[in-house]
């Protein structure tokens, strides 16, 4: 059985000044200490965004390749190891079932094991449910936003637009005024492909799906 620890920083002032990474270190040791274990090595991120998951972080990567059933892990606290709760539950149930221990110090210790696990894995799992809906939300909330400001999200150009370097929408008027000709044709009765035949250009060619696009979301 090995010991690892894994202590991480996300900035260069952080780094440099070690007091951080001192505190986390020292954390790991009087644990250890206390739990008559003796740390084999301790994995030191530096200056990585907790943003990133675990096996893609320098350190992370190199200390789960390591791994071997039996090995235990000591990490100061849960946001230091992983980007997010659901993330934590993934990564906490594929430690577990190659028997490799998780200790988090800021949750109590073990949370892999029989005593601690059942609850983390039930609060984590409730957090990463909460985490995922308030994302969705969050990433509603910039569309609806962005739409609302008339910013340019994705997909297919809106035909009389063009987009701009910073993604807002700018009106153009050779399209526009086509668009209303499309309107007109179709509010006089005329089909489809009659409107593209007569809206139509070499350089600007229009099919008969794309004026039934184009009456479609004047519509709407």
């Amino acid at each position: 059985m090995s010991v690892y620890g894994y202590i991480r920083v996300s900035t260069q002032s952080q780094v440099d000044d070690g007091l951080s990474l001192g505190a986390q270190k020292r954390q790991l040791q009087g644990y250890a200490m206390m739990q008559g274990m003796e740390m084999d090595e301790v994995f030191v991120e530096r200056a990585v965004s907790g943003w990133k998951p675990l096996n893609e972080r320098p350190q992370g990567k190199r200390l789960i390749a390591g791994l071997s059933a039996d090995d235990v892990i000591l990490c100061p606290k849960l946001d230091r190891m992983f980007r997010s709760a659901r993330d934590a539950l993934n990564v906490a149930e594929q430690l577990r079932k190659r028997e490799v221990g998780l200790h988090l110090l800021d949750l109590g210790g073990d949370v892999t094991g029989n005593g601690i696990s059942k609850v983390f894995f039930t609060i984590v799992a409730a957090f990463a449910e909460f985490e995922r809906d308030r994302i969705a939300e969050r990433i509603s909330d910039v569309k609806r936003a962005e739409k609302e400001s008339g910013r340019y999200l994705g997909g297919s150009r809106p035909y009389g637009y063009r987009i701009g370097e910073d993604g807002a929408l700018i009106p153009d008027q050779i399209e526009l005024a086509l668009i209303e000709k499309i309107v007109m044709m179709r509010s006089n009765g005329a089909s489809l492909r009659r409107i593209a035949n007569s809206v139509s250009t070499s350089a600007n060619p229009i099919s008969h799906m794309a004026v039934k696009r184009i009456i479609n979301d004047r519509l709407q």
